[in-house]
């Protein structure tokens, strides 16, 4: 696997993670699952907080990874053509 497969797969998982974050904090706050949260001490906030870092992660890495790729993109050589 090279290195911008895994910058894009990095920022795959944490895309993902942000939601699914966010989606828990989401029900924290409408009170929904609120006792399961606080069995495990997580509260609304590190949730919040565990979605923006999930978000900063995925951009950084897809950034890093496009810019790899345009770095890395074979060049086109011309062949003297035969006379």
């Amino acid at each position: 696997m090279g290195h911008i497969a895994r910058l894009e797969l990095v920022g795959r998982i944490t895309y993902y993670l942000g939601w699914i974050a966010l989606l828990c904090g989401g029900l924290v706050h409408a009170n929904i699952g609120r006792s399961l949260f606080v069995a495990i001490n997580v509260s609304q906030r590190n949730l919040f907080e565990v979605s923006v870092v999930s978000f900063v992660i995925c951009i950084a890495s897809a950034l890093r990874a496009l810019i790899s790729a345009a770095n890395e993109m074979p060049t086109i050589v011309k062949r003297p053509a035969a006379a």
